[in-house]
């Protein structure tokens, strides 16, 4: 495993983490970088004639930046499960706001503990985007 870290306990918050305000830049860069190039992404024109006020975020990378503010807090090398579900979307200028709480703290088969965590993505709005959860195995 790799560096070692306090087991947190059950309530314990990660800090914190805004990110934004989005830019069209911003989502088209991930485009190229995912290999989605859905116009609905990055042509205004066609993202207003399917129904939508402008373009808007690709979920996935608010739920990358989700994922690694998550292993920021508690070790990449900690992670073991990470799941995200798509709830509102992004849109440019959107700041976000990455959080998560541990749930549930459990001693592992193997040593350690498995650490269970729910994360969100929240916009300005309130409106969370993203939610998920995560598990880590943290050595004692």
């Amino acid at each position: 495993m790799g560096a070692s870290i306090t087991v947190p306990t059950v309530g314990d918050r990660g800090p914190t983490r805004s990110v934004g305000p989005l830019t069209r830049t911003d989502i088209v860069r991930y485009a190229g970088a995912s290999g989605d190039f859905n116009p609905i992404h990055h042509d205004d024109g066609l993202a207003v004639a399917a129904g939508f006020p402008t373009v808007f975020s690709i979920g996935m990378l608010q739920a990358g930046i989700l994922g690694a503010w998550a292993t920021d807090w508690l070790g990449a090398d900690h992670i073991r499960h990470l799941t995200t579900r798509f709830r509102e979307q992004v849109w440019p200028g959107d700041i976000l706001t990455f959080a998560g709480t541990v749930v549930a703290v459990e001693p592992h088969p193997e040593g350690g503990h498995e650490i269970d965590v729910e994360l969100s993505c929240t916009r300005q709005t309130g409106g969370v985007a993203v939610s998920g959860t995560a598990s880590f195995h943290i050595a004692s």
